[in-house]
């Protein structure tokens, strides 16, 4: 039988379009840099304008879902349409939602995102463990369960988490040591050299303070470009599990629009800059 785990789509698709995440992050700023107004319409043209310029040579998009609820029901109706168009672009989406709960709560949400038929089915979503990494686990079930992934937040770029992340826990591990070895314990259970759960881990720390050598899964690192991240540092963050990274930017994609050979260049620079 084929391989239709999400590892497999994420193998095949980054094989033949390489490693690049485009955020599609509809901030006020790029709604203003694009001429568009800040409503429903110009959140429209703005993130399916994205997909509609790259779909057919970016490898994974990552939609901001905060970026989207805060223009209401309106906001989500456009946010289904973007991971449709994702879908029909042959392109993998991992919606950045971020979500953390408990028991029935986090199946919820899990029922929202990785269902099949879900409005707003993604093939991976982002999730906080900081309610404990257990507490994930209906998400990681249903993940499994229908083919797709999870991303837990790890290691993020902002220096607010430091005191959290790097937190010595029970153990003598830091907490977000604790977080990568939980994850990677969790994907042996899966046979494949990657298993369905990966991490976040931000692309602006040369030092991240965790070792991920051993890790095996997909790590999104996010932060390339406007929030200071290069690729050039990526080999010295993230040593032998390089090859499992995904680069990730937004505005440094984004900003090069609205026109839509921009955005192809903005985007093939990027790639290019990888090799």
């Amino acid at each position: 039988m084929p391989d239709t785990s999400y590892t497999a789509l994420l193998t095949a698709v980054t094989a033949a379009r390489g490693r690049l995440c485009v955020g599609i992050d509809p901030h006020p700023s790029i709604l203003d840099s694009w001429g568009l107004p800040h409503t429903v319409a110009g959140l429209e043209a703005c993130a399916r304008g994205m997909v509609e310029a790259l779909g057919g040579t970016v490898a994974v998009f990552k939609p901001q879902s905060a970026l989207f609820e805060e223009y209401g029901a309106a906001g989500i109706a456009v946010l289904e349409r973007v991971l449709a168009d994702i879908r029909a672009a042959g392109a993998v989406s991992i919606l950045d939602v971020k979500r953390g709960d408990i028991g029935s709560t986090m199946a919820g949400y899990a029922r929202a995102y990785l269902l099949d038929d879900a409005p707003l089915a993604a093939d991976a979503i982002t999730l906080s463990p900081y309610l404990g990494y257990g507490s994930l686990q209906p998400a990681v079930d249903l993940a499994v369960e229908h083919g797709r992934g999870v991303y837990v937040l790890a290691r993020t770029s902002n220096p607010e988490g430091d005191h959290v992340q790097l937190a010595t826990g029970i153990d003598g591990r830091p907490v977000a040591q604790q977080i990568v070895d939980a994850a990677a314990h969790t994907n042996r259970q899966f046979p494949g050299p990657l298993g369905p759960v990966g991490l976040v881990v931000g692309a602006t720390r040369l030092d991240t303070g965790i070792d991920l050598d051993a890790f095996n899964g997909s790590i999104l690192a996010p932060g390339i470009g406007a929030q200071g991240g290069k690729v050039t540092d990526l080999p010295a963050i993230f040593g032998a599990s390089l090859g499992n990274v995904l680069p990730t930017t937004s505005r440094g994609v984004m900003g090069a629009g609205p026109d839509a050979e921009a955005l192809r260049q903005a985007a093939r620079q990027q790639v290019n800059s990888m090799v």
